[in-house]
């Protein structure tokens, strides 16, 4: 989106607006911020599944970049959409962080529980890491 774009918006000047190029930056943004809740997800649940699993290796660091993916996504779902979008693709983000564990621990992904052991508002408050 232009620098035009943007303050003819702030000056109330649809009219001169190019909507079509506005609706595809506003799409691409939301398909950014939607990969990004997505990836976030993946991560943290990656690194509590591993902090369940393997109790022997927790490390002040790893509680560390537990509570920076918990800060992270609580910062993008202050969106009302982004946390209806979170709760959507929590499934899916379990399912890909439960191979990237077993990847990153060497256990089988049957090691871990076949569904998602966290909601997403107890994901986000802790406890753990």
């Amino acid at each position: 989106m232009s620098f035009k774009t943007s303050s003819l918006a702030a000056a109330g000047r649809r009219d001169e607006l190019d909507l079509l190029h506005l609706s595809e930056y506003l799409n691409d943004m939301a398909q950014r911020d939607r990969r990004e809740v997505k990836n976030r997800l993946v991560k943290l649940l990656s690194h509590l599944l591993r902090w369940d699993h393997l109790p022997g290796r927790r490390t002040g660091l790893w509680r560390s970049k537990i509570r920076m993916q918990r800060w992270q996504l609580r910062d993008l779902l202050e969106s009302a959409t982004l946390y209806r979008h979170a709760g959507a693709v929590l499934a899916d983000a379990y399912a890909a962080a439960r191979q990237e564990a077993a990847a990153q621990t060497g256990l089988p992904p049957d090691a871990f529980p076949a569904a998602c052991p966290w909601g997403l508002d107890g994901l986000l408050a802790g406890p753990g890491g």
